[in-house]
């Protein structure tokens, strides 16, 4: 590729030369380091830009490679691409641990829902003697006696010894007498599908892959932590200073990387996608809505760390309470306006390097 660039360069007397790649997941990583290490310079479109310009050229809607090239080099000599910004290497790796750990979430929340089918269809009655399945009780149940039968095999002091060899500490006492009562009058009683006995098998398997995830997931934690110790104190002051848990720290800084690049909160709500559009045309004026442009996950956790706040933080409860109250605001709407307040409050931490002071961020008037 070099060398074809190089001779076209010669033939055409240009002196310098960008690089434009689709920032579609991470297939231009490699080409785009390397070509970097050489000095040269690498811009990302918008796949969005490229879907919407490759009609351009011939008026079809064919797609394929060649057409794709044609029109991110098209878009790139326009100047409609983005700087591709690199980040040092604690930040792409706390960005790999978040994506590994929000996937292995997402496996959990299937795993869940499959345990609680299969659990309605051979022991209803199970949610009887347990509110939830994942409590350390209800899981040495599923692990040692998954069926109604085989909970009916057993006596009451064999249940609580089978929870005893499963790995629960406390298993015996009076509540453990209680619940195995319960269970063995819940399991006389069972409506369950009493053929599908290969379903116990796949309860046990389930579990275990949950309880698998679930030690992996803690591995995660841990890795996730170190990396946020081996980052500046001013990069995490800010984020600190706000009241986030270290989760949320480290979600919103693998997005975002180093907050003293910003200059303002705004950036970081297009970074997300959180700024405003308006559609309008002549005189018809459009909805104001959320361009939606942007990182879902920093959309998505910086949504949920205002959530958080206002259930924990005095000043975004006082906030959340004026803008209702006073602004007539819609509950949403206030969120919202909330989540560009606790951007902007973050940039100016990280410039400033102050303390977090409530009255210096916003002063309510008219309050009530």
């Amino acid at each position: 590729m070099l060398r074809w660039v190089q001779d076209l360069q010669r033939a055409y007397g240009f002196t310098e030369v960008i690089f434009g790649a689709e920032s579609t997941g991470h297939y231009f990583l490699n080409v785009a380091f390397a070509l970097r290490k050489r000095g040269l310079t690498v811009v990302l479109v918008n796949p969005l830009t490229t879907k919407r310009n490759k009609e351009n050229r011939d008026n079809k809607p064919s797609k394929n490679d060649a057409k794709d090239a044609v029109t991110i080099g098209d878009v790139v000599s326009r100047g409609y691409y983005t700087e591709w910004v690199v980040h040092d290497p604690v930040y792409r790796q706390l960005h790999a641990l978040v994506n590994e750990r929000e996937a292995m979430s997402d496996a959990l929340t299937v795993i869940d829902n499959q345990l609680q089918t299969a659990i309605d269809q051979v022991f209803p009655e199970f949610w009887s003697v347990f509110k939830h399945w994942d409590g350390s009780r209800a899981r040495a149940t599923l692990r040692s006696f998954p069926l109604p039968a085989d909970i009916l095999a057993n006596t009451l002091p064999e249940l609580i010894e089978g929870w005893r060899t499963s790995g629960l500490k406390r298993a015996g006492g009076t509540t453990g007498i209680q619940i195995a009562s319960q269970l063995l009058l819940a399991a006389g009683r069972s409506i369950g599908v009493t053929e599908a006995a290969e379903l116990g098998r796949r309860i046990q398997r389930l579990l275990a892959r949950y309880e698998h995830l679930l030690a992996q997931q803690a591995e995660v934690d841990v890795e996730i932590a170190a990396l946020l110790e081996r980052l500046p104190p001013a990069v995490l002051r800010p984020l600190q200073e706000v009241g986030l848990s270290p989760w949320f720290m480290a979600v919103i800084l693998a997005n975002t990387g180093d907050l003293r690049r910003y200059t303002h909160g705004q950036q970081l709500l297009a970074l997300a996608g959180l700024n405003l559009a308006e559609r309008s045309s002549g005189t018809c004026k459009g909805q104001v809505k959320l361009a939606k442009r942007g990182r879902r996950q920093l959309r998505k956790y910086l949504y949920l760390a205002v959530m958080m706040l206002l259930c924990n933080h005095a000043g975004f409860k006082r906030w959340h309470t004026y803008n209702i109250k006073t602004l007539r605001q819609k509950g949403i709407h206030s969120v919202l306006k909330l989540v560009g307040k606790l951007c902007r409050i973050l940039v100016a931490l990280a410039h400033s390097g102050e303390a977090f002071q409530e009255q210096k961020a916003a002063p309510l008037r008219n309050a009530t």
